[in-house]
Protein backbone atom coordinates (compact mmCIF):
# COMPACT_ATOMS: atom_id res chain seq x y z
CA UNK A 1 0.00 0.00 0.00
CA UNK A 2 3.21 2.30 1.06
CA UNK A 3 4.39 1.94 -2.56
CA UNK A 4 1.00 2.23 -4.02
CA UNK A 5 0.28 5.77 -2.18
CA UNK A 6 4.01 6.90 -3.68
CA UNK A 7 3.19 6.63 -6.98
CA UNK A 8 -0.23 8.08 -6.61
CA UNK A 9 1.20 11.01 -4.97
CA UNK A 10 4.03 11.18 -7.93
CA UNK A 11 1.28 11.78 -10.64
CA UNK A 12 -0.59 13.78 -8.98
CA UNK A 13 2.36 16.28 -7.98
CA UNK A 14 3.75 15.86 -11.73
CA UNK A 15 0.89 17.19 -13.27
CA UNK A 16 0.74 20.61 -11.30
CA UNK A 17 0.49 23.92 -12.39
CA UNK A 18 3.68 26.47 -11.30
CA UNK A 19 1.02 28.50 -9.21
CA UNK A 20 -0.54 25.37 -7.47
CA UNK A 21 0.15 23.22 -3.65
CA UNK A 22 -1.74 20.44 -2.94
CA UNK A 23 -2.24 18.41 -0.26
CA UNK A 24 -2.60 14.40 -0.20
CA UNK A 25 -3.88 12.28 2.76
CA UNK A 26 -4.55 8.42 2.61
CA UNK A 27 -6.76 6.44 5.40
CA UNK A 28 -6.84 2.29 4.67
CA UNK A 29 -7.22 -0.80 6.63
CA UNK A 30 -7.06 -4.33 6.01
CA UNK A 31 -9.34 -5.72 8.43
CA UNK A 32 -11.47 -8.74 9.68
CA UNK A 33 -14.72 -7.65 10.87
CA UNK A 34 -16.58 -10.87 13.22
CA UNK A 35 -19.85 -10.42 15.10
CA UNK A 36 -20.57 -12.65 18.09
CA UNK A 37 -23.82 -13.05 19.63
CA UNK A 38 -25.23 -15.61 22.49
CA UNK A 39 -21.67 -17.33 22.45
CA UNK A 40 -21.60 -17.49 18.81
CA UNK A 41 -20.42 -16.53 15.60
CA UNK A 42 -23.41 -14.99 13.66
CA UNK A 43 -21.13 -12.67 10.71
CA UNK A 44 -17.58 -12.57 9.64
CA UNK A 45 -15.95 -10.70 6.83
CA UNK A 46 -13.05 -9.07 5.65
CA UNK A 47 -12.88 -5.34 4.36
CA UNK A 48 -9.66 -4.17 2.17
CA UNK A 49 -9.83 0.00 2.06
CA UNK A 50 -7.85 2.77 0.43
CA UNK A 51 -9.38 6.44 0.96
CA UNK A 52 -7.22 9.37 -0.60
CA UNK A 53 -8.57 12.95 0.12
CA UNK A 54 -6.77 15.78 -1.61
CA UNK A 55 -6.78 19.67 -0.90
CA UNK A 56 -6.32 21.74 -3.75
CA UNK A 57 -5.02 25.52 -3.08
CA UNK A 58 -4.66 27.64 -6.50
CA UNK A 59 -4.46 31.16 -6.18
CA UNK A 60 -5.34 31.52 -3.04
CA UNK A 61 -8.73 29.38 -3.42
CA UNK A 62 -8.96 26.15 -1.56
CA UNK A 63 -10.88 22.90 -3.10
CA UNK A 64 -10.86 19.34 -1.36
CA UNK A 65 -12.56 16.30 -2.74
CA UNK A 66 -11.73 12.16 -1.74
CA UNK A 67 -11.87 9.22 -3.49
CA UNK A 68 -12.16 5.87 -2.76
CA UNK A 69 -8.89 3.75 -4.58
CA UNK A 70 -9.24 0.48 -6.33
CA UNK A 71 -5.95 -0.58 -5.48
CA UNK A 72 -5.04 -0.83 -8.60
CA UNK A 73 -2.00 2.01 -9.63
CA UNK A 74 -3.18 3.03 -13.70
CA UNK A 75 -6.95 3.12 -13.07
CA UNK A 76 -5.74 4.87 -9.66
CA UNK A 77 -3.53 7.27 -11.08
CA UNK A 78 -6.05 8.16 -14.00
CA UNK A 79 -9.01 8.65 -11.62
CA UNK A 80 -7.13 10.52 -9.02
CA UNK A 81 -5.47 12.57 -12.08
CA UNK A 82 -9.39 13.30 -13.89
CA UNK A 83 -10.12 14.39 -9.80
CA UNK A 84 -7.27 16.87 -10.00
CA UNK A 85 -8.93 18.82 -13.12
CA UNK A 86 -12.33 18.51 -11.13
CA UNK A 87 -10.67 20.49 -8.89
CA UNK A 88 -8.87 23.17 -10.70
CA UNK A 89 -12.67 23.88 -12.00
CA UNK A 90 -14.18 24.01 -8.73
CA UNK A 91 -11.06 26.49 -7.32
CA UNK A 92 -11.46 28.99 -10.15
CA UNK A 93 -15.29 29.53 -8.98
CA UNK A 94 -14.32 30.05 -5.33
CA UNK A 95 -14.01 33.02 -3.43
CA UNK A 96 -10.11 33.95 -2.32
CA UNK A 97 -9.96 32.33 1.32
CA UNK A 98 -7.73 35.23 3.09
CA UNK A 99 -7.03 32.64 5.73
CA UNK A 100 -5.71 29.74 3.66
CA UNK A 101 -2.73 27.71 4.36
CA UNK A 102 -0.69 26.15 1.92
CA UNK A 103 1.63 23.47 2.12
CA UNK A 104 4.63 23.97 3.74
CA UNK A 105 8.11 21.82 3.03
CA UNK A 106 8.48 20.48 6.75
CA UNK A 107 9.75 17.43 8.26
CA UNK A 108 9.08 13.53 7.03
CA UNK A 109 8.53 10.69 9.14
CA UNK A 110 7.68 6.52 8.98
CA UNK A 111 6.17 4.76 11.43
CA UNK A 112 5.39 0.83 10.74
CA UNK A 113 4.00 -1.06 13.67
CA UNK A 114 4.04 -4.86 14.10
CA UNK A 115 1.81 -7.04 15.91
CA UNK A 116 0.90 -9.85 17.49
CA UNK A 117 -2.76 -10.98 16.05
CA UNK A 118 -4.65 -13.86 15.97
CA UNK A 119 -5.06 -15.24 12.21
CA UNK A 120 -8.45 -14.83 10.62
CA UNK A 121 -8.69 -18.55 10.70
CA UNK A 122 -8.21 -18.93 14.78
CA UNK A 123 -10.30 -16.26 15.70
CA UNK A 124 -13.29 -18.36 16.62
CA UNK A 125 -11.45 -20.73 18.21
CA UNK A 126 -9.44 -18.81 20.47
CA UNK A 127 -12.70 -16.14 21.60
CA UNK A 128 -15.53 -18.60 21.90
CA UNK A 129 -14.09 -21.56 24.34
CA UNK A 130 -14.37 -18.36 27.06
CA UNK A 131 -17.95 -17.23 26.06
CA UNK A 132 -19.69 -20.64 26.67
CA UNK A 133 -22.87 -20.24 28.42
CA UNK A 134 -22.05 -16.06 28.19
CA UNK A 135 -24.79 -14.26 26.49
CA UNK A 136 -22.54 -11.73 24.86
CA UNK A 137 -23.32 -9.15 21.96
CA UNK A 138 -19.77 -7.92 20.93
CA UNK A 139 -18.00 -7.02 17.41
CA UNK A 140 -14.38 -8.34 16.57
CA UNK A 141 -12.23 -6.28 14.70
CA UNK A 142 -8.64 -6.99 13.97
CA UNK A 143 -5.97 -5.91 11.15
CA UNK A 144 -3.59 -3.05 9.55
CA UNK A 145 -4.78 0.41 9.29
CA UNK A 146 -2.98 2.90 7.87
CA UNK A 147 -2.41 6.81 7.63
CA UNK A 148 -0.17 8.69 5.14
CA UNK A 149 0.03 12.21 4.13
CA UNK A 150 1.85 14.07 1.32
CA UNK A 151 2.26 17.49 -0.51
CA UNK A 152 3.98 19.40 -3.00
CA UNK A 153 6.49 21.05 -0.67
CA UNK A 154 8.46 18.05 -0.13
CA UNK A 155 6.39 16.69 3.14
CA UNK A 156 5.41 12.94 3.61
CA UNK A 157 4.75 10.87 6.19
CA UNK A 158 3.69 7.18 6.32
CA UNK A 159 1.85 5.47 9.57
CA UNK A 160 1.04 1.65 9.89
CA UNK A 161 0.03 0.07 12.68
CA UNK A 162 -1.93 -3.65 14.14
CA UNK A 163 -4.09 -4.14 16.54
CA UNK A 164 -7.05 -5.56 17.82
CA UNK A 165 -10.08 -4.88 19.50
CA UNK A 166 -13.28 -7.38 21.17
CA UNK A 167 -16.28 -4.37 21.88
CA UNK A 168 -19.10 -6.26 24.21
CA UNK A 169 -21.72 -6.50 26.22
CA UNK A 170 -22.69 -9.31 28.91
CA UNK A 171 -26.14 -9.65 29.56
CA UNK A 172 -27.95 -10.91 31.93
CA UNK A 173 -31.94 -12.64 31.64
CA UNK A 174 -33.30 -9.05 32.95
CA UNK A 175 -31.49 -7.78 30.12
CA UNK A 176 -28.84 -5.67 32.79
CA UNK A 177 -25.35 -5.37 30.64
CA UNK A 178 -22.27 -5.09 31.47
CA UNK A 179 -19.89 -2.82 28.97
CA UNK A 180 -16.39 -3.67 28.28
CA UNK A 181 -13.13 -3.78 25.58
CA UNK A 182 -10.44 -5.77 25.36
CA UNK A 183 -7.76 -4.57 22.88
CA UNK A 184 -4.71 -3.82 22.22
CA UNK A 185 -1.65 -5.29 19.45
CA UNK A 186 -0.13 -8.24 21.16
CA UNK A 187 -2.99 -10.65 21.62
CA UNK A 188 -2.72 -12.33 25.57
CA UNK A 189 -4.78 -15.24 25.48
CA UNK A 190 -4.90 -15.14 29.33
CA UNK A 191 -5.60 -11.42 29.28
CA UNK A 192 -8.36 -11.91 27.38
CA UNK A 193 -10.13 -14.84 29.25
CA UNK A 194 -9.51 -12.35 32.71
CA UNK A 195 -11.09 -9.28 30.75
CA UNK A 196 -14.34 -12.13 30.10
CA UNK A 197 -14.28 -13.37 33.76
CA UNK A 198 -14.10 -9.85 35.08
CA UNK A 199 -16.73 -8.72 33.50
CA UNK A 200 -18.76 -12.10 34.39
CA UNK A 201 -18.19 -10.99 37.90
CA UNK A 202 -19.71 -7.40 37.40
CA UNK A 203 -22.66 -9.05 35.36
CA UNK A 204 -23.29 -10.97 39.04
CA UNK A 205 -23.91 -8.07 41.03
CA UNK A 206 -26.64 -6.89 38.46
CA UNK A 207 -28.73 -9.95 39.35
CA UNK A 208 -29.35 -7.87 42.88
CA UNK A 209 -32.84 -5.91 42.81
CA UNK A 210 -32.04 -2.79 41.46
CA UNK A 211 -32.36 0.46 43.21
CA UNK A 212 -34.09 3.54 42.54
CA UNK A 213 -32.70 6.47 43.31
CA UNK A 214 -34.37 10.20 43.81
CA UNK A 215 -32.61 12.99 41.82
CA UNK A 216 -29.63 14.51 44.53
CA UNK A 217 -25.94 15.28 44.79
CA UNK A 218 -24.05 11.80 45.66
CA UNK A 219 -20.46 10.95 46.39
CA UNK A 220 -19.60 9.50 43.01
CA UNK A 221 -16.85 7.21 41.73
CA UNK A 222 -16.46 7.07 38.10
CA UNK A 223 -14.70 4.54 36.55
CA UNK A 224 -12.29 5.46 33.80
CA UNK A 225 -13.96 3.94 30.77
CA UNK A 226 -16.82 6.99 31.72
CA UNK A 227 -13.82 9.29 32.76
CA UNK A 228 -12.71 8.71 28.71
CA UNK A 229 -16.47 9.85 27.58
CA UNK A 230 -16.26 13.40 30.00
CA UNK A 231 -12.69 14.14 28.15
CA UNK A 232 -14.32 13.04 24.79
CA UNK A 233 -16.53 16.41 25.28
CA UNK A 234 -13.20 18.42 25.68
CA UNK A 235 -13.39 17.89 21.56
CA UNK A 236 -16.52 19.61 20.92
CA UNK A 237 -16.55 23.47 22.04
CA UNK A 238 -13.79 22.89 24.16
CA UNK A 239 -10.06 22.64 23.83
CA UNK A 240 -10.13 24.96 20.39
CA UNK A 241 -8.79 27.40 20.17
CA UNK A 242 -11.07 28.61 17.44
CA UNK A 243 -13.56 27.84 19.63
CA UNK A 244 -12.39 29.84 22.33
CA UNK A 245 -11.61 32.66 19.66
CA UNK A 246 -15.64 32.60 18.26
CA UNK A 247 -16.23 32.21 21.75
CA UNK A 248 -18.32 28.90 21.65
CA UNK A 249 -15.56 26.90 24.08
CA UNK A 250 -16.80 25.76 27.53
CA UNK A 251 -13.22 26.93 28.54
CA UNK A 252 -13.83 30.76 28.20
CA UNK A 253 -13.96 30.87 32.26
CA UNK A 254 -10.64 29.54 32.24
CA UNK A 255 -9.61 32.40 29.93
CA UNK A 256 -11.05 35.27 30.51
CA UNK A 257 -11.46 34.66 34.54
CA UNK A 258 -8.87 33.00 35.53
CA UNK A 259 -11.45 30.26 36.56
CA UNK A 260 -9.12 27.12 37.44
CA UNK A 261 -10.00 23.59 38.03
CA UNK A 262 -8.62 20.95 40.57
CA UNK A 263 -4.93 20.62 40.98
CA UNK A 264 -5.13 17.05 40.99
CA UNK A 265 -6.59 17.57 37.33
CA UNK A 266 -3.91 17.43 34.57
CA UNK A 267 -4.40 16.93 30.92
CA UNK A 268 -2.23 16.44 27.69
CA UNK A 269 -2.00 15.88 24.03
CA UNK A 270 0.34 12.97 24.32
CA UNK A 271 1.66 11.22 21.35
CA UNK A 272 5.28 9.73 22.83
CA UNK A 273 3.09 5.65 23.03
CA UNK A 274 2.96 6.02 18.91
CA UNK A 275 -0.63 5.11 19.16
CA UNK A 276 -1.46 7.67 16.69
CA UNK A 277 0.32 10.03 13.84
CA UNK A 278 1.61 12.46 14.81
CA UNK A 279 1.11 14.32 11.47
CA UNK A 280 -2.31 16.24 10.39
CA UNK A 281 -3.87 16.11 6.94
CA UNK A 282 -1.60 18.81 5.61
CA UNK A 283 1.46 16.71 6.85
CA UNK A 284 2.13 19.59 10.14
CA UNK A 285 3.57 17.61 12.72
CA UNK A 286 2.44 18.36 16.69
CA UNK A 287 5.32 18.42 19.19
CA UNK A 288 5.24 14.81 21.05
CA UNK A 289 3.63 16.32 24.02
CA UNK A 290 1.19 19.46 24.33
CA UNK A 291 0.39 20.61 28.10
CA UNK A 292 -3.59 21.41 27.63
CA UNK A 293 -4.46 21.90 31.71
CA UNK A 294 -1.80 21.38 34.04
CA UNK A 295 -2.41 21.01 37.69
CA UNK A 296 -5.93 22.40 36.85
CA UNK A 297 -4.83 25.85 34.88
CA UNK A 298 -5.69 26.37 31.18
CA UNK A 299 -2.17 26.18 29.72
CA UNK A 300 -3.12 26.01 25.66
CA UNK A 301 -5.64 25.07 23.42
CA UNK A 302 -5.73 23.45 20.38
CA UNK A 303 -3.98 25.26 17.48
CA UNK A 304 -4.28 24.41 14.00
CA UNK A 305 -2.26 26.63 11.29
CA UNK A 306 -5.97 27.83 9.98
CA UNK A 307 -6.55 29.23 13.17
CA UNK A 308 -3.20 30.53 13.79
CA UNK A 309 -3.34 32.34 10.60
CA UNK A 310 -6.89 33.77 11.23
CA UNK A 311 -6.18 35.17 14.91
CA UNK A 312 -2.46 35.87 15.19
CA UNK A 313 -1.43 33.35 17.61
CA UNK A 314 0.88 30.49 17.64
CA UNK A 315 0.45 27.14 15.33
CA UNK A 316 0.94 23.27 17.54
CA UNK A 317 -0.23 21.68 14.11
CA UNK A 318 -3.33 20.74 15.49
CA UNK A 319 -5.58 18.35 13.05
CA UNK A 320 -8.03 21.09 11.24
CA UNK A 321 -10.96 20.39 13.65
CA UNK A 322 -8.89 20.63 16.53
CA UNK A 323 -10.16 18.11 17.97
CA UNK A 324 -8.35 15.61 20.49
CA UNK A 325 -6.36 13.16 18.89
CA UNK A 326 -4.59 11.26 21.98
CA UNK A 327 -5.33 12.28 25.18
CA UNK A 328 -3.55 11.50 28.53
CA UNK A 329 -5.24 12.37 31.86
CA UNK A 330 -2.51 12.24 34.40
CA UNK A 331 -2.71 9.70 37.90
CA UNK A 332 -3.02 10.41 41.32
CA UNK A 333 -2.77 8.39 44.28
CA UNK A 334 -6.12 6.34 44.93
CA UNK A 335 -5.59 2.97 44.49
CA UNK A 336 -8.02 0.89 42.40
CA UNK A 337 -8.50 -1.61 45.36
CA UNK A 338 -8.95 1.07 47.65
CA UNK A 339 -11.87 2.81 45.77
CA UNK A 340 -14.91 1.32 47.16
CA UNK A 341 -13.81 1.90 50.63
CA UNK A 342 -12.68 5.33 49.95
CA UNK A 343 -16.30 5.89 48.25
CA UNK A 344 -17.85 4.14 51.59
CA UNK A 345 -21.60 5.09 50.68
CA UNK A 346 -22.42 6.87 47.26
CA UNK A 347 -22.64 5.76 43.35
CA UNK A 348 -20.38 3.86 41.28
CA UNK A 349 -20.70 4.50 37.82
CA UNK A 350 -19.12 2.28 35.16
CA UNK A 351 -19.89 3.84 31.88
CA UNK A 352 -22.07 7.10 30.72
CA UNK A 353 -24.17 7.68 27.92
CA UNK A 354 -25.53 10.20 25.56
CA UNK A 355 -23.55 12.76 26.31
CA UNK A 356 -24.37 16.48 25.33
CA UNK A 357 -23.53 20.13 26.20
CA UNK A 358 -26.23 21.38 28.76
CA UNK A 359 -24.87 24.51 29.40
CA UNK A 360 -21.47 25.14 27.22
CA UNK A 361 -20.13 27.87 28.95
CA UNK A 362 -21.22 27.01 32.15
CA UNK A 363 -19.29 23.74 31.33
CA UNK A 364 -22.55 21.45 31.80
CA UNK A 365 -22.73 18.14 30.69
CA UNK A 366 -25.80 15.98 30.33
CA UNK A 367 -26.23 12.24 29.89
CA UNK A 368 -27.27 9.09 31.09
CA UNK A 369 -26.06 6.38 34.08
CA UNK A 370 -25.43 3.07 31.47
CA UNK A 371 -24.52 -0.36 31.77
CA UNK A 372 -23.15 -1.53 35.52
CA UNK A 373 -23.86 0.99 37.94
CA UNK A 374 -24.16 0.44 41.63
CA UNK A 375 -25.26 1.49 45.12
CA UNK A 376 -22.69 1.14 47.32
CA UNK A 377 -22.78 1.25 51.06
CA UNK A 378 -20.06 1.02 54.13
CA UNK A 379 -17.39 0.02 51.10
CA UNK A 380 -20.13 -2.48 49.58
CA UNK A 381 -21.98 -3.06 46.49
CA UNK A 382 -25.52 -3.24 47.72
CA UNK A 383 -27.53 -3.94 43.67
CA UNK A 384 -27.80 -1.94 40.41
CA UNK A 385 -29.17 1.42 40.42
CA UNK A 386 -31.81 2.13 37.66
CA UNK A 387 -31.15 4.56 34.95
CA UNK A 388 -30.30 8.12 35.71
CA UNK A 389 -30.12 11.37 33.92
CA UNK A 390 -27.14 13.08 35.24
CA UNK A 391 -25.99 17.02 34.62
CA UNK A 392 -23.11 18.60 36.15
CA UNK A 393 -20.05 20.80 35.66
CA UNK A 394 -16.81 19.67 34.77
CA UNK A 395 -15.93 23.10 36.83
CA UNK A 396 -17.33 21.12 39.82
CA UNK A 397 -16.31 17.31 38.76
CA UNK A 398 -12.91 18.00 37.26
CA UNK A 399 -13.00 21.11 40.04
CA UNK A 400 -13.83 21.67 43.62
CA UNK A 401 -15.91 18.66 43.72
CA UNK A 402 -12.64 16.25 42.78
CA UNK A 403 -11.67 14.32 45.50
CA UNK A 404 -9.17 11.74 44.47
CA UNK A 405 -7.82 10.12 41.31
CA UNK A 406 -6.46 6.64 40.62
CA UNK A 407 -3.13 5.76 40.68
CA UNK A 408 -3.51 3.79 37.72
CA UNK A 409 -5.05 4.75 34.62
CA UNK A 410 -6.93 3.02 31.47
CA UNK A 411 -6.41 3.29 27.40
CA UNK A 412 -10.09 3.70 26.50
CA UNK A 413 -9.91 2.53 22.70
CA UNK A 414 -11.42 4.15 20.22
CA UNK A 415 -13.32 1.00 18.31
CA UNK A 416 -15.31 3.57 16.00
CA UNK A 417 -15.86 1.80 12.33
CA UNK A 418 -18.09 4.13 10.62
CA UNK A 419 -15.81 5.53 7.74
CA UNK A 420 -12.97 3.14 8.63
CA UNK A 421 -10.97 1.69 11.90
CA UNK A 422 -10.40 4.51 14.27
CA UNK A 423 -6.89 4.53 15.78
CA UNK A 424 -5.69 5.02 19.60
CA UNK A 425 -8.13 5.90 22.26
CA UNK A 426 -8.02 8.01 25.44
CA UNK A 427 -6.02 7.24 28.41
CA UNK A 428 -7.26 8.26 31.98
CA UNK A 429 -7.75 6.80 35.31
CA UNK A 430 -10.57 6.83 37.55
CA UNK A 431 -11.98 9.92 39.79
CA UNK A 432 -13.68 9.87 42.87
CA UNK A 433 -15.84 12.88 43.76
CA UNK A 434 -17.39 13.99 46.68
CA UNK A 435 -21.04 15.69 44.69
CA UNK A 436 -22.07 14.44 41.51
CA UNK A 437 -25.81 15.64 40.10
CA UNK A 438 -28.01 13.25 39.72
CA UNK A 439 -31.48 15.02 37.86
CA UNK A 440 -34.09 12.57 36.90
Amino acid sequence: MEQHFDAVCAALFDALKESESLSISLGGETSQFTRVNGDKVRQTGAVDDISLSLELVADSRRATSSATLTGEREQDTAMVQQELERLRAEAALLPVDPYIVAPAAGETSHSDQSGDLPAAANVVGKLLPALEGVDISGIWASGRIYRANANSAGSRHWFASDSFSLDYSLVNPDEKMVKATYAGSEWNQADYEQSIAASQQKLALLDKPSIQLKPGNYRTYIAPAGVSDLLGMFSWNGLSESAMQTGESAFLKMRNEAVTLSPMFSLSEDFSAGRVPRFNDKAEVSPERIDLIAQGELKTCLVSSRTASEYGVESNNAAEGEYLRSPVMATGDLEEQDVLAALGTGVYLSNLHYLNWSDTHGGRITGMTRYACFWVEQGEIVGPIENMRWDDSFYHFFGEHLEAVTAQSQLNPDVGSYGGRELGGTECPGILLNSFALTL
